[in-house]
């Protein structure tokens, strides 16, 4: 190991200490490979050009969105990695329409886990940020094979949630609950290294992350609060304008600069674009974890009760101050 490594942890081995005090082995097993398939995506990415994988395969998600070679390779890097895990019973994708279930002989594993395997790959044509999104729940009944019931939860039951950032860096930040903590791969030894302890949003500060372009399709109320964001006459103070257009990357900005990212819902679509499962939940226990707060504009995302697999969402994560101000506005 190189020299000026040697006083980072490494992420399997903070995974450990975490479960020693108290946490799961078993779920230490579950993170360990979920930063395989990073590392295994961020790979795939970094190479996409030379091997032909920046195009569309000409079909549809169950999003009605058009699907990249990336997507359907990403995916399946998360269906391969978790076969023959004995705790997890099965997946879930917002790629995919339906559950992906285990052999039977791992049906009754103690955890189910959803995954927007590559949020932000219309950015790849562009080489922009882009990021995976993970959500882990245990199972309240093993003795049963898995079902769709052990995916259609609150946010609260998480276990553990994260995401993974490949950018300039290829970043992993996850929580089980307590504190927030990033790592950072050395691609020279391919391991994460703990390299941002205890994450805390800042408040007071920071830029809102919104996609101007739809202020055509929102409501009054909406439209009158993000303008109060761009004018600066919020009781929260100036914020400047970022927008990068992929969820992970803009969240990630807030997470660690402060500020808010916004989704919201359109008059004609009020549910919004994004998926409650497989992005709003996890990075709303994130953000809760990290001191911040994440709503729909009218309640709090981690108590929203799913009810499809593919359910959407609007979106209002970042600072407390600056999302229970938009809270406020569209209440009033």
């Amino acid at each position: 190991m190189s020299e000026h490594l040697t006083h980072l942890t490494l992420a399997d081995q903070f995974f450990r200490d975490q479960g020693s005090a108290g946490g799961s082995g078993e779920l230490s097993t579950i993170l360990n490979r979920v930063t395989l398939a990073a590392r295994m995506i961020a790979n795939t990415v970094l190479r996409a050009g030379l091997h032909g994988n920046l195009g569309k395969t000409g079909g549809v998600n169950v999003q009605g969105e058009e699907v990249k070679e990336l997507d359907v390779i990403s995916n399946e890097i998360f269906e391969e990695v978790f076969d023959r895990t004995p705790v997890v019973a099965a997946i879930a994708s917002e790629e995919k329409d339906d559950v992906h279930y285990y052999s039977e002989d791992v049906q009754r594993g103690k955890y189910v886990l959803l995954h927007d395997p590559l949020d932000g790959s219309g950015n790849v044509d562009i080489n922009g940020s882009m990021g995976t999104i993970f959500s882990i729940y245990r199972r309240k009944d093993v003795e049963r094979p898995a079902s769709l019931a052990d995916f259609l939860r609150q946010g609260h039951e998480q276990v553990a949630a994260g995401y993974m950032l490949y950018g300039p860096a290829t970043l992993f930040v996850y929580s089980v609950g307590g504190t927030v903590n990033g790592f950072t791969l050395d691609r020279s030894v391919g391991a994460f290294f703990l390299t941002h302890p205890n994450i805390r949003i800042p408040e007071g500060k920071g830029s809102y992350a919104v996609n101007e372009a739809n202020e055509g399709k929102w409501d009054d109320k909406t439209r009158a609060m993000v303008r109060a964001f761009r004018e600066g006459t919020t009781d929260c103070g100036k914020r400047s304008a970022r927008y990068v257009g992929a969820l992970v990357a803009d969240f990630h900005r807030t997470l660690v600069q402060g500020g808010v990212y916004m989704y919201p819902g359109e008059v004609q679509k009020p549910n919004g674009k994004l998926r409650l499962l497989y992005e709003a939940k996890p990075l709303a226990f994130i953000a809760r974890q990290a001191g911040g707060h994440a709503s729909t504009g009218r309640m709090p995302i981690l108590d929203v009760q799913a009810e499809e697999l593919h359910q959407r969402t609007p979106l209002y994560i970042g600072s407390t101050g600056d999302v229970e101000e938009i809270e406020r506005r569209l209440r009033g």
